[in-house]
């Protein structure tokens, strides 16, 4: 985390200062810190159960810390000392399960904010109107929820939420429950709506793909507690240990010798062949130490992204298992250095079982896995 994003600074939007939460006797976040600048989204990204929705609970007020403070623009909200009601603060939270008022209609729902800010009926309906259309359901104004669809009743949630023109919005994996196309849908309209206001986010989702796409940091989550904190590139490329390079996409290990390093190039014995390769650079931020920048030479376990792969090159391999996703084709390849994923545009252009030859061009070096571990970890892209 920058200077500029340490907690404690009364410009943020949300300072979360090692808050900790639990449901009775069981912790479920643990000396959490955490601060969200204005016009920043922060996206939660972990398993079920890591916690996440649980903090996006105590900031909005439905639940209270039992140890540290929750912050919203320089005010504390939740502290053992000190609380302020939900209502207080100024919060637009979108529900997992949409939690829409069943007798009133999209028009209503989205309208309601508006009407308890004193906006004038005729007002919050034109208004209501205009966000409704701005997420493509403008003709569904007068239905119920029990008319609309699962991904209509999210864009009610998301407009309702968007008329409270707060100064944080909670997301709360608001798109878990829609099919791809949907999601990906629904995504562009809440950054768009988002776009040229101040307002923060912190979003929650357990979908890599989305954190990566919305926000500007991620904050890893694992049982309860932050494992990394950085930009979506950094949280990809340099992942501060194995857990977070295999929660965020396939990730391959390889046993190598590191035969030179000289700057950001190194020399790889990778299965008794040399390679020159790039490491990809200092780790990225995070409550545990970061990967080295600099690696030593001799024997060591690299993680291996399927983009850093190539067919065509100094090395060894044979095809193993394919997975053709339409855009793209996943391989796996078997080599002497371990199992390895990589991914091309395109149909499957090689059968498995086909010998042939592969080159990377970065890996990644985690100073706490074994080398011995390199095939035992392996993940595939049907896995990831």
């Amino acid at each position: 985390m920058s200077p500029a994003m340490e907690p404690g600074d009364d410009a943020h939007a949300l300072d979360c200062r090692e808050v900790a939460l639990a449901y009775g006797e069981v912790p479920v976040v643990r000396d959490l810190t955490l601060a969200v600048a204005p016009a920043e989204t922060v996206a939660l990204l972990g398993p079920s159960g890591s916690g996440k929705s649980s903090l996006l609970y105590a900031v909005a007020g439905f639940l209270r810390p039992i140890s540290g403070s929750i912050s919203m623009a320089g005010r504390v909200v939740s502290s053992q000392r000190e609380w302020l009601a939900p209502e207080g603060r100024s919060i637009g939270m979108v529900f997992q399960g949409y939690a829409l008022w069943p007798h009133m209609t999209a028009m209503e729902t989205v309208a309601y904010p508006l009407r308890r800010r004193g906006v004038s009926a005729s007002e919050a309906r034109r208004r209501a109107q205009e966000l409704l259309e701005g997420v493509g359901i403008g003709r569904l104004a007068g239905r119920r929820p029990a008319e609309l669809s699962g991904g209509e009743q999210q864009r009610v949630g998301l407009c309702r939420a968007l008329a409270r023109d707060p100064d944080l919005y909670l997301f709360d994996e608001p798109t878990a429950h829609l099919d791809s196309a949907l999601r990906a849908d629904l995504q562009g309209q809440l950054t768009g709506q988002r776009q040229g206001s101040k307002a923060a986010a912190l979003y929650a989702t357990h979908d890599v793909s989305e954190a990566l796409a919305v926000a500007d940091r991620v904050a890893l989550l694992r049982d309860g507690s932050l494992v990394q904190v950085g930009t979506p590139v950094d949280i990809y490329e340099r992942p501060v240990d194995l857990w977070a390079a295999q929660l965020t996409g396939a990730a391959s290990l390889l046993s190598v010798t590191v035969e030179r390093v000289d700057g950001g190039a190194l020399t790889l014995s990778v299965g008794g062949q040399s390679v020159v390769v790039q490491s990809s650079g200092p780790g990225g931020s995070g409550s545990r130490a970061s990967a080295p920048a600099r690696p030593e030479t001799g024997a060591r376990t690299v993680v291996v992204r399927p983009g850093w792969v190539h067919f065509g090159g100094p090395l060894a391999g044979r095809v193993g298992r394919i997975w053709y996703r339409g855009p793209h084709t996943d391989y796996r390849l078997e080599t002497p250095a371990g199992d390895v994923s990589l991914a091309e545009a395109g149909p499957p252009r090689f059968a498995p079982g086909a010998e042939i030859s592969w080159s990377l061009d970065r890996v990644w070096f985690l100073a706490e896995v074994a080398t011995e571990a390199a095939s035992e970890t392996e993940v595939g892209p049907d896995e990831a």
